[in-house]
């Protein structure tokens, strides 16, 4: 699946997608160099190529963020106030 056709895509992609998705959630501006799968495609080659489930995402993001996300299903981190930014997270529970 990553392939010379992938590499044109993400090239293609990061071009008009160039921040990181999930540093511009938290009003950060930083240069995106992946192109992450939202949902895991798990080789799913209609889902691997579905650009709706595309984002921009810099490395640190992708590695540190997402990755853990994948293998614990939960999402790390707090607001600037302190407060949990995973919405299961108890205390963002009403």
């Amino acid at each position: 699946m990553y392939s010379y056709r992938w590499q044109r895509a993400r090239i293609g992609w990061l071009r008009k997608h160039p921040l990181c998705a999930e540093c511009e959630r938290h009003a950060r501006v930083t240069q995106a160099t992946v192109v992450d799968h939202i949902q895991a495609h798990h080789g799913d080659t209609q889902l691997f190529w579905d650009r709706n489930n595309w984002q921009s995402l810099c490395k640190h993001c992708h590695d540190a963020h997402k990755q853990r996300f994948e293998k614990s299903g939960r999402v790390f981190g707090c607001t600037e106030s302190g407060q949990p930014v995973d919405p299961s997270h108890f205390w963002n529970q009403p």
